[in-house]
């Protein structure tokens, strides 16, 4: 069965690994490098196992837009995914596994991923994928 998993973060997060936040601690050289390994093996160790289908980081929230449309059908375009939103996805993996308990495994691993003491660790969340064309009602 395919799954989902979302890592989540924050346009706050994003600045810290830049050098750049005022909202907590920034992320030094070490600190990045230690992540990008943790999540690096994570890939590894999936690809080896045959249960990677995807994966990516996605940028900062910043860069990203979100698509409307006005009253008469054309489409509006604005900065940022959700401004009301606290976290909003920063990463994810399409993991194809015999089941639930093997996806929460590997959603438990990039939890534990390291980052510098202070620095939020959002949940990380796993969702079933639809291979049946549509919802079960």
């Amino acid at each position: 069965m395919k799954y989902l998993v979302m890592v989540l973060g924050k346009q706050s997060d994003y600045d810290a690994m830049k050098g750049t936040s005022q909202d907590g601690p920034a992320w030094t050289r070490p600190d990045l490098d230690a992540m990008f390994a943790h999540m690096g093996a994570i890939n590894d160790d999936l690809a080896e196992a045959g249960e990677l289908v995807d994966a990516n980081g996605l940028t900062e929230p910043a860069r990203a837009k979100l698509v409307t449309a006005s009253k008469d059908g054309r489409p509006v375009v604005t900065d940022g995914p959700y401004g009301e939103s606290k976290e909003v996805l920063a990463g994810y993996w399409v993991i194809d596994v015999e089941n639930i308990d093997r996806a929460t495994e590997i959603a438990a691993r990039a939890y534990s991923c390291p980052q510098p003491e202070g620095v939020p660790n959002y949940p990380v969340i796993v969702h079933p994928l639809d291979e049946g064309g549509g919802t079960e009602m």
